[in-house]
């Protein structure tokens, strides 16, 4: 498409009106990516984000806290560059176990003590990130299943029903 041509609209129902409105183009799978691209996003982001949440954890309470709910939020957002809760759960349960287990590592490489209270034993703070990750993660690649849905059905033909 060039950039003269105007943009397909769908047409979109809310109650008895009708909306036109521009297509939601999604961001790519992740499957979409070449490998290398893959691991960086799957595996070296988490793992930095884990190990700055873990430099954290020996300096600041509330930064830590704040980090480590945007790391656990952030599930949500690898979630959805998947097809369907199943596939975003299993990148959570990969996600979360890297960003746990690097809070800690970095934290023991810090050597500062914690600010913040940690499970005993502090292990199981990679089981808690682990869970959370496959929660918020499945919820992200539901999201991204619906949306995608829904595209398919906003930008197929407009279908006359019994009320117009």
């Amino acid at each position: 498409m060039s950039s003269d041509e105007p943009p397909t609209l769908a047409t979109v129902r809310h109650g008895r009106r009708r909306f036109r409105v521009s297509p939601v183009r999604l961001p790519p799978l992740l499957s979409d990516h070449p490998r290398p691209v893959q691991i960086l996003i799957a595996i070296v982001v988490p793992a930095l984000y884990g190990a700055v949440t873990g430099y954290s954890l020996g300096e600041s309470e509330p930064v830590y806290l704040v980090l480590s709910l945007i790391g656990v939020l952030g599930g949500v957002g690898a979630g959805f560059d998947h097809l369907g809760a199943a596939a975003g759960a299993r990148r959570g349960l990969v996600a979360g176990a890297v960003f746990g287990g690097f809070i800690l590592i970095a934290h023991e490489i810090h050597g500062a003590d914690a600010k913040a209270h940690l499970p005993e034993p502090a292990i199981l703070l990679v089981v808690i990130t682990t869970i959370l990750g496959v929660a918020f993660a499945a919820l992200g690649g539901w999201l991204r299943g619906r949306q995608a849905r829904r595209g398919q059905v906003e930008s197929g033909p407009e279908v006359p029903g019994p009320l117009g």
